[in-house]
Parts: structure tokens; C-alpha cells; sequence
């Protein structure tokens, strides 16, 4: 009964419910924090998706951001004084490790180390 109910769920749920829940078993998988678990201050290694990334400068400092989401949270990956990283582009999955910061009610990693992961099922 166990599997026949998890197959009706799979094909019942939007595509975009099951990148959520692929991307939160690759969380627990590789040992990464939860993005949703995330609190101020703390020193993390999370990994997911990057769903956009822009130029945005702060304090008239150039600032490459990214927005990266894991299936249960998303938050801001800020590289100040990079205008682009090679690698670094919507849809890419990634690695990052750092503290993690409030900002505007936002979760936010400053300059964190990362790691590219590879492209689709590779």
C-alpha cells in the first residue's frame, strides 16, 4: 500500500513540489543544514539551487547575489566586489558554507566558500 500511495502522490503533486522534495532528500544526502533551519548567526553549510542571480551593488561596492533555495527556504548569496563568477548562473547547483546574517528579513551569507555541483544527473 506504502508505494502504491507514494506513486499516486508523484502524480498528483506539481513538478514544482517534487524539485522541492528531490532537492531536500539532496540536502539530507550530502549532510547539508536546511536552509529553513538556518538562524542568525550560525555557521552553516547548505546546498540547492540558484534560482536568480543579479548585480546589485551596496554601498556603491559592485555585489554579485544570487538567491539559492533547497526545498524548504530560500536565501541571499552575496559576493561583494564581483561583478560575475564563473559558474555562478540560474539553475546551477551549489555548495555554501558560512555565517549566516539577517538582512531585511532575509537570510543571507556573505562571501561564503562554495562549491559547484554538477549539472543535472551527472
Amino acid at each position: 500500500m506504502g508505494r502504491f500511495r507514494r506513486m499516486l502522490d508523484r502524480l498528483s503533486s506539481s513538478q514544482e513540489d517534487l524539485d522541492s522534495e528531490e532537492l531536500r532528500e539532496d540536502a539530507e544526502t550530502v549532510g547539508c543544514t536546511r536552509i529553513g533551519d538556518c538562524r542568525d548567526r550560525q555557521i552553516v553549510t547548505v546546498t540547492g539551487t540558484l534560482r536568480t542571480v543579479t548585480l546589485r551593488p551596496r554601498a556603491g561596492v559592485p555585489a554579485l547575489e544570487a538567491e539559492l533555495f533547497d526545498g524548504t527556504a530560500a536565501l541571499d548569496v552575496v559576493w561583494l566586489g564581483r561583478r560575475s563568477i564563473v559558474g555562478i548562473e540560474p539553475g546551477r547547483r551549489l555548495i555554501a558554507s558560512g555565517r549566516i546574517s539577517m538582512s531585511r528579513g532575509r537570510r543571507v551569507l556573505f562571501n561564503p566558500k562554495y562549491e559547484l555541483r554538477p549539472l543535472g544527473r551527472e
